[in-house]
């Protein structure tokens, strides 16, 4: 005797069948896709505040994909500008050097991605001198981020956001 399946198991293929047709999009958590509406029309408030949700001015923990397969990323520190929607909206930071002994306040690579020297944080428990990428802008799951880090002085963020709106 075959017994119905209930409204759990359902549920369940049917996010399945969603997964397989959407990728990451389809699953709780997956990517939504790079931010590519204008930064004015982000709501973006200054607010860091330590009480485990990522606020605007916050350096935190999150899996960020690749630009050329979403499907694939790392585990890394952002900086949360503000919010889309649901969606968090962050710059990722590496603490590779992207302009060698050069001191400059924005700068392009040779694959024409615009950087910006934040300096050091407890994001990095080495404390290596970080950089900002500006022209890609990551939409982020809330529930995706692992942990904060550390939050940016108000006068980096704003220089940051500034860098971001304004054109080359």
């Amino acid at each position: 005797m075959s017994s119905r399946p209930t409204s759990i198991d359902v549920a369940r293929r049917i996010l399945r069948l969603a997964g397989r047709v959407l990728g990451d999009r389809g699953r709780a958590g997956g990517y939504p896709g790079d931010y590519d509406g204008s930064v004015r029309d982000l709501r973006i408030d200054y607010a860091p505040r330590a009480d485990g949700q990522a606020d605007a001015g916050e350096v935190v923990w999150a899996w960020v994909p690749y630009e050329e397969d979403h499907r694939r990323g790392k585990d890394r520190p952002v900086l949360v500008l503000g919010l889309d929607g649901p969606w968090l909206v962050a710059l990722m930071l590496t603490s590779t050097d992207h302009d060698g002994d050069v001191v400059v306040d924005v700068r392009s690579d040779r694959a024409g991605r615009r950087w910006m020297d934040i300096g050091t944080g407890d994001w990095d428990p080495r404390r290596r001198p970080s950089e900002v990428r500006l022209d890609r802008l990551l939409r982020l799951d809330p529930s995706a981020v692992r942990r904060e880090g550390a939050a940016l002085e108000r006068s980096l963020f704003d220089r940051v956001v500034k860098a971001v709106i304004t054109p080359w």
